[in-house]
């Protein structure tokens, strides 16, 4: 698969694969005989992968660690398990936050809605 393909695909620029790359990413995306770049099965995982923590807010350093982790091999699956579930920590907390923004939130608008009601009545009342 060419890297249009998998820049609509996954929804991320081709110059963004192209850096992921160049940093150490995604390694290894197989080139053809002319040198272009044709993504494989493995290719596109590791795109997804990568897509996936980046949008969960794990940063490019975290994720060049586990890349290079990955490519240690199984002596490494601890250390790999530990930048994940620090990961998991950090979303859990900010799923925690959202939730307490949008409790403040859905209070304000059912005081809105409130004060709005009432506004209608006061005006009818005085019709």
């Amino acid at each position: 698969m060419k890297i249009a393909e998998v820049s609509k695909r996954y929804g991320v620029s081709a110059d963004t694969l192209r850096y992921y790359e160049r940093i150490g990413l995604l390694r290894h995306v197989p080139r053809n005989a002319s040198g272009i770049r044709d993504y494989d099965e493995a290719s596109c995982n590791a795109v997804e992968f990568v897509k996936c923590m980046r949008d969960a807010g794990m940063s490019i350093e975290s994720l060049v660690e586990y890349m290079e982790l990955l490519e240690v091999g199984d002596e490494t699956t601890a250390q790999r398990k530990e930048l994940l579930m620090s990961q998991s920590d950090a979303i859990r907390g900010r799923i925690a936050d959202l939730e307490r923004a949008l409790t403040r939130l859905e209070y304000k608008i059912e005081h809105y809605d409130e004060v709005m009601a009432a506004t209608e009545r006061g005006l009818r009342a005085g019709e």
